[in-house]
């Protein structure tokens, strides 16, 4: 890892990583790292137009390769990094596996689970945005540039 950028920033250029892949499928470009302890142990991205499934978020693609992983649906001291806010959904299921940390780079200004309230996250989970921030939302608005 480089040690001039943070960690945090770390994970975030992997999900960007991820949310390219989407972008290059002609998926909504968003994408997802867990870590957990230093290390990533799930990496995803949208998948919604490959399994022709709505729920196939970049997010539950990374809860649930992340519980694989452990062995465990809990993921209270894992950390996940997404290229965009959550949507309701996702929160929701974030609040399910009790995720320790949410750390995201650009606001849904749309769909994002904050429109409608915090509390949708489990209590114990806390919430940080704005890493890498700009390259996320360009990624996002280079996308639907495109699909107009």
């Amino acid at each position: 890892m480089n040690l001039a950028i943070s960690q945090d920033e770390h994970f975030m250029h992997e999900a960007l990583k991820e949310a390219r892949k989407a972008f290059e499928a002609d998926e909504v470009p968003v994408g997802a790292v867990i870590e957990c302890n230093g290390k990533i142990i799930a990496r995803a991205h949208n998948l919604t137009e490959r399994l022709n499934d709505v729920t196939a978020h970049a997010e539950m693609q990374a809860f649930t390769s992340a519980a694989n992983y452990l062995g465990g649906k809990y993921l209270d001291a894992c950390t996940l990094y997404v290229t965009i806010e959550p949507c309701v959904m996702c929160a929701g299921a974030g609040y399910w596996t009790q995720i320790g940390k949410i750390i995201y780079g650009a606001r849904d200004e749309k769909k994002g689970f904050l429109l409608t309230s915090k509390k949708i996250l489990h209590p114990k989970t806390t919430l940080q945005g704005g890493i890498l921030e700009e390259e996320c939302s360009l990624l996002m608005k280079n996308f639907f540039k495109k699909k107009r």
